[in-house]
């Protein structure tokens, strides 16, 4: 058995923790909060709620005096209690050989305590704080989902030769007809609402345009008519796969859509712990693969932006998407559980 932990902020931990099981109910269980109903026949673990109630989770539990080796373990919190004990329980019941953990830092000591090999998740940015290096120096492996040339200059020697770069982690691509005049905005589900007023702008700038904006977007009085507000939809890589171009964030999860679909991508990093977004933003620019602005532009600059995405040569795109694709990462794994099964360090 391999215990595969999604994180429950944004959606890009479910879409790979998904493509990377490949419905493998015999070998995989999800753990996690809100996950009933969004795995297939991947059985699921229900996690408490680690949040604090009546604020937005953003990865800080404001404590003075917490180990540098965890980032978020606030006191008297009864959720963090609870899941702490479930995941705990179920390694002590069900003894998997593995744990893939994506991603926190406290789930992956949680593991290791538990005599439990764990393989970690490491999204962008620059990650070389005490917590993270310590995750990553006790993990079997460490899992990138992005490739070698968009990791961070800072990332020690060590910590990249232990990585895994597995750009192509995405669930099946569809093949839809791509429309050149249909513009996708994507955010993800981590961050804020898409700014309205500053859509409905762009698609006035550009009236032989349709903008369809994915996820929440704050109101808009009098929008235009080729502004298409979609909220959240289920189907996002088909939406993306038929654009002309992409207008998004720099989350993983989005630019693995956009890389594997090959579409022209306008990129606007959002604010992230770590740099994030903003780290990979400027990677892809260097790389020729986007177009990546550090803030949102002036109305009349769209035109020219637009233009400026669809003139990049796709050789950027497609270079970047090259290594091993969820298939083979699923393989991989069964094959480090399998190896560690053998060795005898579980009896």
């Amino acid at each position: 058995m391999i215990g595969y932990y999604v994180h429950h902020q944004g959606a890009g931990h479910l879409a790979r923790a998904r493509a990377v099981a490949r419905g493998d109910a015999a070998r995989f269980t999800l753990l996690g909060t809100g996950l009933a109903g969004r795995t297939g026949s991947l059985p699921v673990i229900d996690l408490p709620d680690d949040r604090a109630a009546g604020r937005a989770f953003d990865g800080r539990d404001g404590a003075a005096d917490r180990p540098e080796a965890l980032h978020y373990a606030p006191l008297g919190h009864d959720g963090v209690r609870e899941r702490v004990a479930r995941i705990s329980d179920w390694i002590a019941t069900r003894r998997p050989a593995l744990m893939v953990v994506d991603v926190s830092v406290e789930v992956a000591m949680l593991a290791r305590l538990a005599a439990t090999p764990t393989v970690y998740v490491r999204l962008s940015g620059s990650r070389t704080d005490p917590a993270h290096l310590e995750a990553f120096r006790g993990a079997s492996a460490i899992l990138a989902p992005f490739h070698s040339d968009l990791d961070d200059p800072a990332m020690p020697d060590w910590v990249r030769a232990k990585t895994w770069y597995a750009p192509g982690l995405v669930e099946t691509m569809p093949d839809p007809a791509v429309d050149p005049a249909r513009v996708v905005v994507v955010f993800g589900a981590g961050g804020g609402d898409a700014d309205g007023a500053a859509l409905a702008e762009a698609a006035r700038r550009t009236p032989d345009l349709t903008w369809r904006v994915l996820g929440p977007m704050t109101p808009v009085t009098d929008p235009p008519s080729n502004l298409v507000v979609l909220g959240w939809v289920e189907d996002v890589a088909t939406e993306i796969a038929a654009a002309g171009v992409v207008v998004g964030s720099a989350g993983d999860g989005v630019v693995a859509g956009v890389l594997a679909a090959d579409r022209p991508f306008v990129c606007l990093p959002q604010s992230r712990p770590f740099d994030e977004q903003s780290s990979k933003a400027r990677a892809l620019a260097r790389a020729g693969a986007a177009i990546a602005l550090e803030a949102w532009p002036e109305v009349e600059a769209w035109p020219d932006l637009l233009a400026r995405a669809r003139a990049l040569s796709p050789t950027a795109r497609q270079h970047l998407l090259q290594g091993p694709d969820a298939a083979a990462i699923h393989d991989r794994l069964l094959q480090l559980a399998d190896a560690g099964d053998r060795s005898g360090d579980r009896a």
